[in-house]
């Protein structure tokens, strides 16, 4: 066996050399890291034999929400500012790991009773070995998953810096139950995963954003899991919704919002986040000029870098964590010029823009 890689090591040398080419072959690893690219069909991508029967997951399974043939035309309802080239990315990061990347969170057997169960589970974007896992959940109010721009872009960088992130797949319907059963799943199996049991955090956008804060609260973690054991989370953080509740049993808070969001206001996120900082509960709050609803990880925004804010919100709830980066809080991002609708301009335009905080008027 050695003998005949050799031998076909030494052909392939010998036709490199014959055709002019000095290189190694590339990589399998290599090719695949742009295997899809802005122009990929979407339908492409959910039915690309690698990823087996949960393709489909990838993108919304209530397909009257989104629209677009390629992946550089995705669009989704009530969302904004979406990334092709993120998006492209993030098929690409989950080619590459088609073979773990998928975890099913409730047994054949369940999914067999109740068929619904079967459009669930968690897309795994790997860090650390034993470092501390997050859920990021994507908004769609309560109607579909916007995972695409509201989740899965947001745990690929959280795994960039060496967090275990899980973008959870629930059925609109039952989505506190399912995130109820997506956090037990992952402490329960936190060995065979290779992520930490303690210092997780939840993240969501819209309705995950409500998801996220309801589990965050350790009342209803115990309340929807029916257990004691599961510790609660370090953080919650929030995008965009106009949740209220208040309760002393909620979770370290950051939240942010945009100032035209039609949807959620930013005065109402505002408003619940001092009420918990009345009652001792950390918290942090960032409104983004011009922007509004669905702005995800505000590529080309004003918002831009606002996940930084996030981890580092995350980090001084848990005094530093060993196996990731530490972020430092982003001083710049208000500096540059920008349009009301909170997009980044390369000059000053006609009409008014925003420049280091501040409006001028170009005539």
């Amino acid at each position: 066996m050695v003998m005949k890689k050799a031998l076909v090591s030494m052909l392939w040398m010998t036709l490199l050399a014959c055709s002019g080419h000095a290189e190694e072959p590339q990589k399998e690893s290599e090719t695949m890291t742009n295997f899809y690219t802005r122009q990929t069909r979407i339908n492409d991508v959910m039915n690309d034999a690698v990823f087996g029967d949960y393709g489909r997951l990838i993108f919304p399974v209530n397909t009257g929400y989104w629209s677009g043939t390629t992946l550089e035309q995705l669009a989704l309802t009530w969302y904004n500012y979406i990334d092709p080239d993120k998006t492209v990315e993030v098929c690409n990061y989950l080619r590459a790991h088609a073979d773990n990347c998928f975890i099913d969170i409730y047994t054949e057997a369940e999914k067999q009773a109740n068929p619904e169960l079967r459009n669930t589970g968690l897309f795994f974007f790997r860090g650390n070995s034993n470092a501390p896992f997050a859920i990021c959940n994507a908004g769609g109010g309560f109607s579909y998953v916007g995972a695409m721009h509201d989740s899965f872009p947001h745990a690929l960088e959280l795994s960039k810096l060496g967090y275990n992130a899980f973008a959870l797949i629930y059925r609109p319907g039952d989505a506190y139950e399912d995130l109820a059963r997506a956090i037990a799943y992952i402490c329960d199996h936190a060995d065979e995963l290779g992520v930490s049991r303690t210092g997780y955090s939840l993240w969501g956008g819209s309705a995950g954003a409500r998801m996220a804060a309801t589990l965050g609260n350790s009342a209803n973690l115990r309340s929807l899991t029916g257990r004691t054991d599961l510790t609660q989370a370090s953080a919650v953080v929030m995008q965009y919704t106009g949740y209220t509740t208040v309760s002393p049993y909620d979770g370290p808070t950051y939240a942010c919002c945009g100032t035209s969001d039609g949807i959620a206001s930013w005065r109402t996120m505002q408003s619940r986040l001092e009420s918990l900082s009345t009652l001792g509960i950390p918290t942090e709050f960032h409104s983004y000029n011009g922007l509004p609803h669905g702005f995800g990880l505000g590529t080309g925004t004003v918002a831009e870098g606002w996940i930084n804010d996030a981890i580092r919100f995350w980090q001084h709830q848990t005094s530093g964590t060993s196996g990731v980066r530490s972020i430092s809080s982003n001083t710049n991002r208000s500096k540059g010029i920008y349009a009301l609708d909170g997009t980044r301009r390369d000059t000053l335009q006609r009409g008014i823009n925003i420049v280091n905080g501040h409006k001028i008027l170009m005539r």
